[in-house]
């Protein structure tokens, strides 16, 4: 028999669903859309092609447009989250930690996973394959070619480890050029304007250059690795911390969810060759954060 008490412990077991209902949609009265921004990894067409469908992808499953933001440079990812005008970033784990580092309130959530299990990436120096260069040392006194001072691969990880080889980046190289981008870096050795630079390299299948490769932009045969870092952090997408707390669930469990989910959209960010996404919080880069703080410090003592 249905008593007076079940029927008030009903009514309010519904109140209590339909409000928590109502809250979790009270963010979207708030955010309209949702704004990605990528560091510029690649040029601008190879972004926004790699992220279109993921873009749709992170709309669906969100509820409300997540619209992709292709940055000029690192710094003004950063500044857009410091600003609060991108809510989700994908970062390097030096430009993220640099983010940190000057006050954004920023939180690292998921990075990639790749094929062959392994969590994170290296800094590489390229060659010409035809060039004299046996060995790093032979490249004193030539010009080498960074990325972006907030660059993890390209400027700040091939700087700390050539310290901790002896050889500081500034007096070793005759001269370096900020290329703007790992694309520029490769395009620059390639024509000459620099005599190697520094990239992004995960596996001789998975790298800056394979990607370059197979858009016809370059040959792999032209090149050649004369130098590479230890394993550094997987670069991170972060959130903005002060977002309501059912949006960041709903973020990271869209981002999650994605090879299952539409594992096309997955796959075109990294032409296949990633596994899934991972959870990372800020402790994943404590030791990224004691890099650039050190790099950071040789740099003033010049200046």
């Amino acid at each position: 028999m249905f008593t007076r008490r079940y029927f008030l412990s009903a009514a309010a077991a519904v109140l209590a669903a339909s409000a928590g209902a109502a809250h979790a949609d009270d963010w979207k009265s708030k955010y309209k859309e949702l704004i990605l921004a990528v560091i510029p990894a690649e040029n601008a067409s190879g972004v926004s092609d790699r992220y279109a469908p993921f873009m749709d992808y992170l709309s669906r499953e969100i509820g409300v447009p997540v619209k992709l933001r292709i940055a000029n440079d690192y710094a003004a990812v950063i500044e857009g989250q410091r600003a609060g005008n991108i809510q989700i970033a994908y970062y390097g784990p030096a430009s993220y930690s640099t983010a940190y580092m000057t006050g954004v309130k920023t939180e690292p959530f998921v990075t990639t996973r790749n094929n062959d299990g392994t969590v994170g990436y290296y800094s590489v120096i390229y060659v010409k394959a035809d060039s004299p260069y046996k060995d790093i040392h032979d490249l004193k006194g030539k010009t080498i070619g960074f990325v972006d001072p907030n660059s993890t691969s390209g400027y700040n990880a091939p700087r700390f480890f050539l310290h901790k080889m002896g050889m500081d980046a500034d007096s070793f190289f005759g001269k370096s050029i900020i290329t703007g981008s790992h694309e520029n870096g490769v395009i620059a050795l390639d024509k000459g304007t620099v005599d190697c630079a520094a990239d992004w390299w995960n596996s001789d299948t998975d790298s800056n250059l394979t990607r370059m490769v197979n858009k016809g932009m370059v040959k792999k045969e032209d090149f050649r690795v004369i130098f590479k870092s230890g394993l550094l952090a997987g670069s991170p997408y972060a959130y903005l911390s002060d977002l309501p707390p059912d949006l960041k669930q709903a973020i990271a469990k869209a981002f999650t969810d994605a090879p299952t989910k539409d594992k096309a959209a997955f796959d075109r960010l990294s032409d296949g060759k990633d596994k899934e996404f991972v959870p990372v919080t800020h402790k994943d880069y404590e030791n990224t954060v004691e890099m650039i703080q050190f790099v950071n410090d040789m740099r003033k003592k010049r200046s």
